[in-house]
């Protein structure tokens, strides 16, 4: 049991989802807050970090197909 909450397919699950409560919390937040500049740009930063993740997962749980 303890496998399974650790497998790649689960953190590639909640990488997922923690991708999309940004883009919904950046959206959000643009135009209702537009002096927090810094914030933001904070947010941004961690999501492209967590789309980075998300693609190396995805690499590593699909390998790319042969030709």
């Amino acid at each position: 049991m303890s496998e399974n909450l650790h497998s790649p397919q689960r953190q590639l699950i909640e990488l997922r989802i923690e991708h999309a409560d940004l883009d919904s919390l950046i959206d959000a937040s643009a135009p209702s807050r537009p002096g927090d500049e810094l914030a933001l740009r904070r947010l941004k930063k961690r999501r492209l970090l967590l789309r980075d993740r998300i693609g190396r997962l995805e690499a590593e749980v699909e390998p790319p197909e042969s030709a």
